[in-house]
């Protein structure tokens, strides 16, 4: 597109006459700084800085369940008792509860919304009871509708602490397939089975919409928090790896595996617990036949899953935490997998992220994180303290998607994002944070983080990002996530949104103002659900900025960027209007704002005796109009000039970015 020249200043009455033409008329000033009233209002749970309120409440589930893998079905089938807590202010005369399972059914919602009805593989979640109360529980009626599962209370559920229990026996089969985001599938030496989404769950009850019932369409999650006691009755020939900590190792260990155990919790080095050479050892496992159950413990938790093999390799080391804590990274993976170059390294990069991302920006609250080594197109999936990879993942590959997925440990499983309607939080947050893993591991050994989640082609991030940005199809980041079709799931909701993240805090705020009030929003919010208006009134309320224009322009809409310098020429003072001084005023360079979105920028000018100077220009030089001017003092000749020079901004027309002084 060809621009034109603008002069060095606009006032009101020329910049109305030139606004019509093409030059100006993508850029004006009153869009891109409009008011940018939040959706959100203020009250006494959500504050006017972006932090929870003087009464903000939220809802508890504590879970008690028991489950047994059938691996001949394969099969789960459970008994779980939900202790459910009402905070709220509010009576609650019904329940509801997710039934994540149900998307393998014929008629699922889930699968109409790719387009076509689902061929059904499962049955889903089968409710072989539901009744409530302690003691003697009396069964009730209840409703089923795709993946939500509603129950009528007799008696209405007491506002501000009351309680109910509900026992749910069930069973389901599991599928082989990566829809839902768990399933089985075979290593060399046997089936891994990766169980999520394995019990009924209670919905999320919140300030914003009370019962929030978005149906399951194999996106991600909203849950609330609570403590999980389970247990996993399995073959006594498996490993058994779950969400938080095991309670009965005496009971599912050998004693030399214990040792070893107590060995990697005090040792920064990776110690083998159970070895590939001891996979197919009978000597490795504490019973021969039969079966064994495993209990586990987590407390603070939205969510608990598991993985189990005969077929897993196990290695483990402590992760360093601030304050003197510690806990345990720990990898499982078949002998396929073992090597340097595969997941021998697995405990050593979960180890570091966690170390750095707690240390960085907020520490991490359990005693275990583990990684398991699935089925490949099972992989890349994260739960709370547990991690579903690949077989095949190797070398920077696993790093990244090591990183990536534990880094989903602080979005959104500490901070309770609501990834059915606002995965941009979650996948960009964490992408955001992973950018910085990615420099700092090991002096750089895998920088910079170019993969499949950020800057695919391996080039500039900000010049990656303009061809989402020129798409017109592309969603904006503010998009509900359901909506978001595979073509854009990574190119915006990842990668555009943690760009967005770098770019405030590289480019706008400074990571000094920015790291501060992040640090402040993610402990604030640490196990409750932030909404976005409450992310962004926290950065506005703790770096003392009005971004409006930021989040209208990166998140609100798609649009673009294109700064240019527009004239070099001597300068003129306006108030000697009958040019009577003629002494030199200095040069005059004019950079003008060509399309919607703003930035701070950077503008170089190379000077005759071969040094330069930079100026840094506010996004606030566009508010009022279409162009600024820096004057440049007599006495310095202007050989030219450039915008960002170290190419730190997604400018979409690099091609007016420099002018020599002399150019006609």
């Amino acid at each position: 597109m060809h621009h034109r020249r603008r002069p060095a200043r606009l006032f009101p009455i020329a910049f109305l006459c030139l606004a019509a033409t093409p030059a100006l008329a993508q850029y004006q000033p009153r869009e891109t700084f409009a008011p940018r009233p939040p959706t959100q209002a203020v009250n006494a749970y959500r504050s006017a800085n972006g932090l929870p309120g003087p009464q903000y409440w939220q809802n508890k589930a504590d879970y008690q369940i028991h489950a047994t893998l059938q691996p001949d079905q394969p099969a789960i089938s459970g008994d779980e008792v939900i202790t459910y807590t009402n905070n709220s202010p509010d009576r609650l005369s019904e329940l509801w509860l997710q039934l994540d399972q149900n998307i393998y059914k014929t008629d699922s919602r889930s699968g109409y919304a790719n387009g076509k009805a689902r061929e059904g593989t499962t049955d889903g979640f089968v409710l072989d009871s539901v009744s409530i109360g302690s003691g003697k529980a009396a069964s009730i009626s209840y409703t089923v509708s795709d993946t939500r599962l509603r129950i009528a209370l007799p008696t209405p559920l007491a506002a501000k602490g009351g309680q109910v229990k509900l026992h749910i026996r069930y069973h389901f089969a599991i599928p082989g397939e990566w829809g839902g985001r768990m399933g089985w599938g075979k290593a060399k030496a046997g089936p891994v089975y990766e169980i999520a989404q394995w019990y009924p769950r209670m919905a999320v009850y919140d300030d914003i919409r009370g019962w929030d019932t978005l149906p399951y369409l194999a996106q991600e999650f909203y849950l609330d928090y609570g403590n999980f006691d389970y247990w996993v009755t399995a073959p006594s020939t498996m490993l058994v790896a779950g969400s938080g900590e095991l309670a009965n190792p005496q009971e599912v260990l050998t004693s030399e595996q214990q040792s070893r155990l107590k060995k990697a919790r005090a040792s920064d080095k990776t110690v083998t617990i159970r070895s590939v050479p001891e996979i197919d050892d009978p000597k490795s496992r504490p019973k021969k036949d039969g079966t064994l159950t495993w209990h586990y413990r987590m407390q603070n938790s939205r969510d608990v899953v598991f993985a189990a093999s005969a077929a897993f390799a196990w290695d483990a080391a402590r992760i360093n935490l601030p304050g003197g804590k510690s806990a345990l990274a720990m990898s499982f993976y078949p002998a396929e997998s073992q090597g340097s170059e595969r997941w021998g390294r697995s405990t050593e990069y979960l180890k570091d992220a966690v170390e750095r991302f707690s240390a960085r920006w907020y520490p991490y609250p359990w005693p275990v994180a583990v990684n398991i080594a699935g089925p490949d197109d099972l992989a890349g999936m994260e739960y709370p303290g547990l991690l579903f990879d690949g077989i095949g993942d190797k070398t920077k590959d696993l790093f990244w998607v090591t990183a990536h997925e534990i880094g989903h440990t602080w979005f959104p499983m500490v901070v309770g994002f609501d990834e059915r309607r606002d995965a941009w939080m979650d996948e960009g947050f964490n992408t955001f944070i992973d950018v910085y893993e990615s420099d700092d591991f090991n002096h750089g050994e895998y920088a910079p983080k170019r993969d499949v989640e950020y800057a695919p082609g391996g080039g500039n991030p900000v010049d990656e990002i303009i061809e989402v940005l020129k798409d017109r199809d592309a969603p904006p980041i503010l998009s509900r996530a359901d909506t978001v079709i595979e073509k854009y799931r990574h190119p915006v909701t990842y990668f555009k949104s943690a760009l967005g993240l770098v770019l405030l805090r590289e480019q706008i705020l400074g990571p000094e103002r920015f790291d501060a009030a992040f640090r402040q929003f993610t402990a604030a919010w640490a196990f409750k659900h932030p909404k976005p208006d409450d992310f962004f009134r926290a950065m506005e309320s703790s770096t003392g900025e009005d971004l409006s224009w930021w989040w209208r322009g990166w998140y609100d809409h798609n649009w673009t960027l294109d700064l240019a310098i527009d004239k070099i020429g001597p300068a003129t003072d306006d108030k000697d209007k009958d040019n009577k001084d003629k002494a030199p005023k200095g040069t005059a360079i004019t950079v003008g704002s060509h399309d919607k979105l703003v930035m701070p920028v950077t503008l170089r000018v190379d000077f005759a005796d071969g040094s330069h100077r930079d100026y840094r220009l506010p996004a606030e030089s566009w508010i009022r109009q279409a162009s600024t001017t820096v004057t440049v003092e007599p006495g310095k000749t202007v050989v030219q000039a450039t915008l960002d020079p170290d190419h730190k901004i997604p400018d979409g027309n690099r091609g007016n970015d420099k002018l020599r002084a002399d150019a006609k």
